[in-house]
């Protein structure tokens, strides 16, 4: 039951996490050289002064043997990338075998102490052993594997010993034969112990270094962010505000004043430029209130052909100055949905906006509203120049447009159909798209539809 509590904690390790675990084994393992060196020669010459010297030489090179193995492995290994999840398995099963190699030396090593002496009388080889079970709970916690396999097979060879004392001589329950048992399980049971504690705190320590991983790419994200937010603000405030300054220079100097059809087309273009100004403005409040919670909305039945026809009355003179027709004849007038009027108006004025911004002169906005599956599903379809693919995340990103470029031809701030999406889900509806490239966009809103009384 010990040992299937880290099994289940070292189930289903991803190949990132799994990279990190072999280069922390890795480095523990060369850091940890001269140590484990020490406790190899400590053994054997204990074991040639006073049990056998051919026994003692023999399981030094064979010691010798797993440890250049397992080192031979581990400088093969190099520094895995977390990206590389192929060599991140193979260095996990080389390492595996490795380590089974060298905990079966070790235990045979103390099968062949133990052979040469009396039942009862195992002190120095069950010492051994269980310094080598606890060396592998403080220091292989890094694959909980390796750690399973070494302490399977020292843990196998330390009830073994007892047992087979026990089973030789038979002893009444009041022999030391049997405390000799008692104490093999109780010192078993602290050096597993030992290893799920490391484990876990191993454990934990990776899941810390997850998260501040995940906070600096957070940070990174929303610098990135805000380093958008300042381009597209800075392009967006600076031409409109040099037209507005322009055209009024130059009426304010009354070169125009004889001039009524000029004077006239440039305080159109400064209203224009002003009206860009106050959108910018009203997306960047949106936008604040959407992400800070302060969003409030008026939920009310409400019928979706009307908004549709109402968003396209608004964007009317738009299209007509763009040489484009808006088609609203499809839009359903019965289909009731729960909505905030004015809020997802402005969703279908967007989305009208977008269609006849991308379309060319003389092209069709289509919109419609139909109901299937209990659902309204309103459309508004373009023939322009359509989305390239794998687009998503630009088309409903912050301060993002399909052409980001300082000279893109269409201007905008690109936060309309983010905003846009924020108030759908709002609404418990989900927005989405098909597109084609060179045959246009079709923007789809589905809402829940209410039913009538």
């Amino acid at each position: 039951m010990l040992f299937g509590r880290w099994i289940t904690i070292g189930r289903g390790v991803s190949s990132i996490r799994l990279a990190r675990q072999i280069n922390d084994f890795v480095g523990g393992s060369r850091a940890l050289f001269w140590q484990r060196q020490g406790m190899y020669l400590g053994a054997c010459l204990l074991t040639f002064f006073y049990y056998d010297e051919t026994l003692a030489w023999t399981f030094l090179c064979l010691l010798q043997m797993t440890e250049i193995l397992d080192m031979g492995v581990s400088s093969y290994t190099g520094r895995i990338s977390e990206s590389d999840s192929s060599k991140a398995r193979r260095m996990h099963l080389a390492l595996l075998l490795t380590s089974t190699l060298s905990a079966l030396t070790v235990g045979a090593f103390t099968l062949a102490i133990v052979s040469m002496e009396e039942p009862g009388q195992h002190f120095t080889p069950l010492f051994f052993l269980f310094a080598a079970g606890l060396f592998a709970a403080v220091n292989n916690h890094q694959l909980p594997r390796v750690l399973l396999v070494r302490l399977l097979v020292y843990g196998a060879v330390f009830l073994y010993v007892p047992i087979n004392d026990l089973m030789a001589v038979r002893p009444p329950l009041d022999s030391v034969l049997w405390m000799q048992l008692a104490t093999v399980v109780f010192v078993l049971f602290f050096v597993i112990e030992c290893a799920l504690i490391f484990l876990k705190l191993y454990r934990k320590g990776l899941d810390n270094l997850q998260e501040l991983r995940q906070e600096r790419d957070r940070a990174h994200d929303a610098l990135e962010v805000k380093s958008q937010f300042l381009a597209t603000v800075s392009h967006e405030l600076r031409t409109p505000l040099t037209s507005i300054l322009g055209s009024l220079g130059v009426i304010q100097s009354g070169l125009l004043a004889d001039k009524p059809d000029k004077l006239a087309e440039a305080i159109d273009l400064a209203h224009q430029n002003s009206r860009r100004l106050s959108d910018l403005i009203n997306d960047l409040l949106d936008l604040q209130k959407i992400e800070s919670g302060q969003m409030t909305y008026k939920f009310e039945p409400t019928e979706a052909g009307q908004l549709l026809t109402e968003a396209a009355r608004m964007m009317q003179g738009y299209a007509e100055q763009s040489g484009v027709e808006i088609d609203v004849s499809g839009a359903d007038q019965n289909q009731v949905v729960s909505a905030d009027h004015g809020r997802l108006v402005q969703v279908l004025t967007n989305l009208l906006s977008n269609a006849v911004k991308f379309s060319d002169v003389g092209s069709k906005v289509v919109a419609s509203v139909k109901c299937s599956d209990g659902k309204v599903r309103i459309s508004v379809s373009d023939a322009g120049i359509g989305i390239p693919p794998n687009s998503r995340s630009l088309v409903f990103g912050k301060f993002s447009q399909i052409d980001g470029s300082d000279r893109r031809l269409h201007q905008g701030t690109g936060l309309g159909l983010n905003i846009s999406q924020k108030i759908v889900r709002a609404h418990g509806g989900t927005i989405d798209y098909t597109s084609e490239v060179g045959k246009g966009t079709e923007f789809i809103v589905e809402l829940d539809r209410l039913q009538h009384n």
